[in-house]
């Protein structure tokens, strides 16, 4: 288990990140959202033990970033958003080399280079050297460094960066795959539909302060401040639309060149269920109504202003 504890980071009069508080079981995928300077990186980076908290803390299975972080770093694995890469040496060898620094005993590091080569799909790249490697192999490659030491937290700091489309599907199938391991996975990225499809929790962080975190349904519908009706009536819409608009709750009517109806309604479920038996009693001949979906993106968008430290 993750435990963030008012991680605070401050440089000077500067904030980069106050107060910040979640909590990760084993198999969570948390989405770390928040525009550039917002504090995920600083935030990533003291939870890697790369930075010391100002105030706060947080801990791992138990252990203590700040009093023991030599223990947090044997389970944890940290992919920067810019990381290196040497040349001239073949993936395996690469791999080699930080199984050698991670203390893998020498008998042991074949089995476990390949297993990380197979989980990553790079078993036919293991004698290619690193600079032919495309750049979603090379961002596999820097993964399956963090996997050595089967590590139980893992910090992805922007890793679908620069990878095509394609890639950037084959590192979500590796990530969730992860996920189902009982890995703790914290990724942060700009592209939040993607951030939808594999992730069970995220964080919106601005400023340095987390708005909210949660489980990804609670936190779409946390930042649901209306929904989006569109009605298809058979009455006249001009005059359905003055009915709605004198309903409680009920905000931006609009009749639309297709005759339908749309609104913003502001109201609770139950209250949403009254204004259609309402209209019901009202004899408006409602046949269809339709609620636009709200995403992830669309959450961001409402709850942040767009502000930096």
């Amino acid at each position: 288990m993750l435990e963030v504890q008012n991680l605070t980071k401050r440089y000077g009069k500067l904030t980069a990140a106050e107060d910040v508080s979640f909590t990760l079981n084993p198999g969570d995928v948390f989405g770390f959202i928040g525009s550039n300077g917002a504090g995920k990186t600083t935030t990533i980076r003291m939870l890697a033990t790369l930075l010391d908290p100002t105030s706060g803390t947080a801990s791992l299975n138990g252990v203590d970033i700040v009093k023991n972080p030599l223990a947090i770093r044997r389970q944890m694995g940290y992919m920067p958003d810019f990381f290196g890469l040497y040349d001239d040496v073949m993936s395996w060898e690469y791999l080699d080399f930080f199984a050698t620094a991670y203390e893998i005993p020498a008998k042991s590091r074949p089995k476990v280079i390949d297993e990380v080569l197979e989980l990553t799909d790079l078993t036919v790249k293991k004698n290619a050297f690193v600079q032919s490697l495309s750049r979603g192999m090379q961002q596999r490659l820097a993964l399956a460094r963090c996997l050595l030491h089967d590590p139980s937290l893992l910090l992805l700091d922007e890793p679908a960066s620069g990878l095509d489309p394609r890639a950037r599907a084959e590192l979500k199938e590796l990530i969730v795959e992860l996920g189902r391991l009982g890995k703790i996975i914290i990724v942060s990225s700009h592209i939040l539909p993607e951030l939808a499809g594999f992730c069970n929790k995220v964080g919106i962080i601005e400023k340095g302060h987390m708005i909210t975190a949660g489980p990804i349904e609670e936190v779409i519908r946390s930042g649901r401040t209306s929904r989006s009706l569109t009605l298809t009536i058979l009455s006249k819409p001009d005059d359905a639309a003055a009915w709605l608009g004198g309903q409680p709750h009920v905000e931006k009517v609009a009749v639309r060149e297709n005759g339908k109806v749309s609104l913003e309604f502001m109201g609770t479920e139950d209250e949403q269920a009254d204004l259609v038996e309402g209209i019901a009693l009202a004899k408006l001949r409602l046949i269809c109504l339709e609620e636009e979906e709200i995403d992830l993106e669309d959450v961001f968008m409402r709850v942040t202003t767009g502000a930096v430290n």
